[in-house]
């Protein structure tokens, strides 16, 4: 049954503010109410958080969640679990490493019976732009996808191949006038040196992506986003080399977003040790000098938003025994930890408590066009909020982890930000350390994008 729930607190909520249409922070108490007026003197429960923040719930717009077909991997009952425990409200997940990928409206439709009942969180779903499926694309705006992704390289996977320039020009054309979005793993194949080097060494992987594939791959981007005025957006940039090329494109019109990652904003080349392929991704972990460029994008606005690009896999694919970088799936998963990660090096950089709401919570319920429901805390909106305390630090652990695959680069990391409380929809999902047992199974709604404009 659900319940009215006031949340009395003293530092309290982040929310959002009309009159200067920013984010502010503001002593409070919230009502959440679902239910008749009649009933409330039965259904009264209150939340006393104390000193504790109460935040919009985080949106996390990249996620692979990997099911159906890949649920050794992850799947929706424990990916949406370590989101709840992590303070996400709403995640989106990719059209890969699922079989099948979500690259048809009847795949579309697997994938979210394959959800239905196992998501303790709000679950929204990209769709993919393959060769060869461009017929595909309206009828998976208008069953409800929040967008698209397609890869410019090889994606790790044969079942969701990369397109051609020819096939993002049918692409585009597809998506005009609809007010979808396409999302970009900008890197593409260039010429490289084939020199002898040790495959435990990360630096050996490293000199194999370089900074020159993400910023070819962002040169064709910028041209296509100029030319159809599409939004087009570049998922997880690691390179802050393009970054000059981004603005300049945004500046003469492109409607164009970036985001960034948690690891490439957390983690650094020169501190990954041989062998440690639970670091390898793709686009690379790169150097200090690169991560503070990032940093100095962000709070200057050239970046859009973070993001954990939670990519998990079997230990087995890290391939840890040998230690070889080039053999190993490239993936972090972060899910979990995603605002603690952002909150440890951004208070040390200036950033502010509206900051983070701005980078993790609105931006990117604005990406998937869910920003009339999620990601602030307004009237109307649902009721998906993190209670947490900014001040408090804490150990990751093997035990406190909810990922299927507990492998992680976070691994005995001390973090800083621990949330207490997950509220989605206005029941509380996550507290303390375990899941609400008022919710003993999962409540998460499957989320269908209404913004349908293309008929």
């Amino acid at each position: 049954m659900d319940r009215l729930l006031p949340i009395l607190a003293t530092v309290v909520s982040i929310c959002f503010d009309h009159d200067s249409l920013q984010s502010r922070v503001t002593p409070s108490s919230l009502v959440i109410s679902t239910c008749p007026i009649s009933t409330l003197q039965y259904l009264v429960e209150v939340l006393d958080v104390g000193d504790r923040l109460v935040m919009p719930g985080i949106v996390d717009c990249h996620v692979h969640v990997n099911e159906p077909g890949r649920t050794t991997w992850e799947g929706f009952w424990t990916a949406t679990r370590a989101a709840a425990a992590g303070g996400v409200t709403t995640i989106v997940d990719m059209p890969l490493n699922s079989i099948p990928p979500t690259t048809t409206l009847d795949n579309f439709h697997e994938k979210m019976a394959a959800a239905s009942g196992k998501c303790f969180v709000d679950t929204a779903f990209w769709g993919g732009v393959i060769p060869g499926n461009q017929l595909e694309l309206l009828p998976m705006i208008q069953a409800g996808v929040a967008g698209f992704k397609c890869f410019l390289i090889h994606s790790g996977v044969e079942e969701f191949p990369h397109v051609t320039d020819e096939d993002l020009h049918i692409a585009m054309k597809q998506l005009q006038g609809t007010g979808s979005v396409l999302l970009f793993h900008a890197e593409r194949d260039v010429p490289l040196s084939s020199e002898e080097a040790d495959p435990k060494e990360y630096s050996t992987f490293l000199k194999s992506r370089p900074d020159v594939m993400e910023l070819e791959a962002i040169r064709t981007v910028t041209e296509l986003c100029l030319q159809y005025q599409v939004h087009c957006h570049i998922v997880h940039l690691s390179s802050a080399q393009p970054l000059a090329l981004i603005q300049a494109a945004k500046q003469a019109g492109a409607p164009l977003t970036v985001e960034t990652t948690h690891h490439y904003l957390s983690l650094s080349a020169e501190h990954i040790p041989a062998g440690a392929t639970q670091f390898k991704c793709c686009p690379p972990i790169r150097g200090v000098a690169n991560q503070e460029q990032l940093w100095s994008a962000l709070k200057a606005g050239q970046i859009d938003m973070v993001v954990s690009d939670h990519s998990p896999c079997t230990p087995d694919l890290k391939r840890l025994d040998s230690g070889d970088f080039t053999q190993a799936w490239g993936g972090i998963s972060s899910l979990q930890f995603g605002l603690s990660l952002f909150w440890t090096s951004a208070s040390k950089k200036g950033f502010t408590l509206p900051d983070v709401v701005r980078l993790l919570c609105q931006r990117t319920a604005q990406l998937c066009r869910l920003d009339n429901q999620k990601g602030n805390l307004v009237p109307g909106h649902d009721a998906d909020l993190v209670i947490w305390d900014p001040e408090k630090e804490f150990e990751v652990k093997d035990a406190s982890i909810h990922h299927k695959n507990k492998l992680t680069p976070y691994l005995g990391l001390t973090l800083l930000g621990e949330v207490s409380v997950t509220i989605v929809r206005g029941r509380v999902v996550y507290k303390q350390g375990s899941f609400s047992p008022t919710a003993p199974r999962p409540h998460g709604d499957s989320l269908e994008n209404s913004d349908k404009t293309c008929y």
